[in-house]
């Protein structure tokens, strides 16, 4: 609780609501999450096999490997750090947060760090993987039907109990340091330092929050580099139709969990983006079993869009003799998609057909 006194000297009226005790266990609670950031260090830049005399180079960035496995980890310790500096979250405080599925992992690690108590306000369809993740670090699930109601629905929850609602689609871009701090763009980069193509010419990243373009938009921007972003986004999302307008609009929501929203989040910034690729779900699935093939590394759906708007940057790269490097996310391991993506009963139980799509990726690299 607030400790609450008001004193009054020589006819000046002061409101104190200083409590030691609060302070000190937010003081803790930072030095716990930025301990965390500390243990983790940095991802993995893996080099894609492509042929050498193209003359140019594939990176995949891999945020598989953080400690709950997704991209989402930085934006989940960014949330925490920016609501603990703020005076949002105590030591008593129900954490809740409106996610489809990564982001709420990754958030229910650090409540758990912190003993606090979280609830996932996440979509009906949510693949189960993810739910049993959220579920081992403590948090509960609220399910909702309509994917375009998890806002109000966390919104409401967070009155009810008391608590705070971390509302990762409003605050993502500004929780993350963009000009550094070993942000995902200055480790991109940083990473690159000694490769034949230390600049790269493209990044892709996908828009779930719009966090992650936000900051590498403004990072580019802000060291001056030529270098172009290119956003891939799945079928069914707000964010490219919005990006073509100029103009705010809604939609029926994507597939492929991560990325993707129904309608248009405030973190999504256009203006630092210089590319949009919508990428429709069958080619996304092929492309993500593609790379599975290729580098023996299991990716998830969200990666797959990525990996479609890449090979189309680099085959327009080759046709217009450029050189240079490429630089894409690994955004989370495939294993959290095993009964979705990676079931073919799954597929055809929804009339995806990724033959000519993954035949086509194939010969991508043989051409």
């Amino acid at each position: 609780m607030w400790r609450t006194a008001l004193v009054t000297v020589s006819g000046m009226k002061h409101l104190d609501r200083h409590d030691p005790a609060t302070r000190a266990w937010a003081a803790e609670a930072i030095r716990a999450v930025e301990a965390d950031s500390n243990r983790s260090c940095d991802t993995h830049l893996h080099v894609f096999p492509l042929p050498p005399h193209w003359g140019v180079d594939l990176y995949l960035k891999d945020e598989s490997v953080h400690p709950t496995g997704s991209l989402k980890h930085r934006l989940a310790r960014s949330l925490f750090l920016y609501g603990l500096a703020n005076g949002w979250i105590g030591p008593a405080t129900t954490v809740i947060e409106a996610s489809s599925g990564s982001t709420a992992v990754s958030e229910a690690y650090f409540a758990r760090l912190l003993g606090l108590p979280f609830i996932a306000v996440i979509p009906a369809t949510t693949s189960p993987e993810k739910r049993d993740i959220i579920e081992f670090y403590g948090g509960k699930c609220h399910l909702v039907d309509d994917p375009g109601k998890i806002y109000e629905e966390s919104a409401r929850l967070a009155a009810e109990t008391g608590g705070h609602y971390m509302d990762q689609f409003t605050y993502a871009e500004r929780a993350t340091d963009w000009r550094g701090n070993n942000n995902i763009a200055e480790s991109i980069f940083d990473q690159l330092a000694l490769e034949r193509h230390p600049t790269p010419a493209w990044i892709v990243v996908g828009a779930g929050t719009g966090g992650t373009s936000a900051t590498i938009g403004r990072y580019i921007r802000y060291r001056r580099h030529q270098t172009r972003l290119c956003v891939a986004d799945p079928e069914g999302s707000a964010f490219y139709p919005s990006w073509v307008s100029g103009q705010d609009g809604t939609a029926a929501g994507s597939r492929i969990e991560g990325i993707g929203r129904p309608r248009v989040e405030p973190s999504f910034l256009p203006t630092v983006i210089d590319r949009m690729t919508q990428v429709p779900d069958a080619v996304s699935i092929a492309a993500m079993r593609w790379t599975r093939e290729v580098t023996h590394r299991d990716v998830g759906g969200s990666t797959g869009t990525n990996m479609a708007a890449v090979v189309q940057i680099i085959r327009e790269m080759r046709a217009a003799g450029e050189h240079g490097s490429v630089v894409t996310l690994i955004c989370d391991g495939g294993e959290r998609y095993r009964g979705t993506y990676g079931s073919d009963d799954w597929l055809a139980g929804r009339r995806i057909d990724i033959a000519p799509h993954l035949a086509e990726f194939r010969a991508f690299l043989a051409s």
